[in-house]
């Protein structure tokens, strides 16, 4: 918070647009994928949203769409640490600049669980999603007799809000994603030494004593974009100075320690951080922070973090 599912696509690009009702005058085309790959979140047990469509905009043509047929069901929090599912594969579209990405979604047949919840279901609403989809805008290419393959990161902790007053649903999506091109990116682990950071909290009562942990919390590591951030707390409402990744630590089976990974990240620098403090998605938090680095990602491989609290 993995399966692999090949959908059978289109063969033929005129099939496809022919389907879709585009057109595009390009003689030269290239094959593409996409894929889904989601961050972990420590509120909810089942995020499921039924992804029917998605929509591809060339920049000089007519959507292209592709119906996600056995997609409908995936609980996002299944893929996390690096692992993805495929939404379509190897689907052959005119090469060129395409600017934006829409993924079309079931509000019926979505829905989230809550940790503390059992079995309980709660309503997801997504404004606009069945009609004008979740939008992606952003610049990626498709060249000429080649396979792509790009992932959409769906952040689920950055995503869902619980909404105040009369709403849609229980839950509103709001989605945060990014998208990648699977050749460009790398991924980060990295441990944390959770019962020392708890055990130096609550023994000093002076002013400048650290607070204490969250009850039931082991914390998370905040990933930023760029070399020497000052890391800081996840806030949907604000526009800038959001970690990039937010991710819930989870036992490792090789020792006592605990563990995260930070998959599909581009490569270049990053600031890598830990609060084992409660952080609400929709309010500023002020949050500590132990174990601050940067750390270098390079295409293709895994990065390993040094483990926090750092040692002199």
């Amino acid at each position: 918070m993995y399966r692999s599912l090949r959908l059978i696509g289109i063969s033929a690009l005129a099939a496809g647009v022919t389907a879709c009702g585009g057109g595009s005058d390009s003689s030269e085309t290239g094959t593409v994928s996409f894929g889904v790959t989601d961050a972990p979140a420590t509120e909810f047990s089942n995020v499921t949203v039924a992804f029917t469509e998605i929509r591809l905009k060339p920049e000089d043509g007519d959507w292209i769409s592709f119906p996600l047929n056995g997609f409908e069901n995936q609980n996002l929090l299944e893929l996390q640490g690096g692992v993805s599912a495929p939404l379509i594969t190897d689907e052959e579209v005119p090469a060129g600049n395409y600017t934006e990405l829409r993924l079309i979604v079931d509000t019926n047949n979505s829905f989230v669980k809550l940790e503390s919840q059992g079995d309980s279901t709660y309503t997801l609403a997504v404004p606009s999603g069945e009609q004008s989809g979740l939008k992606l805008k952003g610049d990626f290419i498709v060249a000429a007799d080649t396979s792509t393959d790009f992932t959409v990161d769906f952040d689920v902790h950055k995503s869902i809000v619980n909404p105040q007053g009369d709403s849609l649903a229980d839950y509103l999506l709001k989605p945060s994603m990014r998208l990648v091109n699977n050749l460009e990116v790398g991924s980060i682990s990295g441990l944390v030494d959770y019962a020392q950071i708890n055990s130096t909290r609550g023994v000093d009562d002076t002013e400048d004593a650290l607070a204490d942990c969250a009850p039931n919390y082991e914390g998370s590591a905040y990933v930023f974009a760029g070399a020497g951030v000052v890391p800081s707390d996840l806030n949907v409402n604000n526009d800038t100075g959001n970690p990039l990744l937010v991710l819930p630590v989870a036992p490792d089976d090789q020792s006592n320690l605990y563990t995260y990974t930070a998959g599909f990240l581009p490569a270049g620098e990053y600031t890598v951080s830990y609060s084992c403090q409660l952080d609400d998605n929709e309010t500023d938090d002020t949050l500590q922070f132990d174990g601050t680095q940067n750390v270098t990602v390079v295409a293709g491989e895994t990065t390993q973090a040094k483990t926090i609290p750092l040692t002199q």
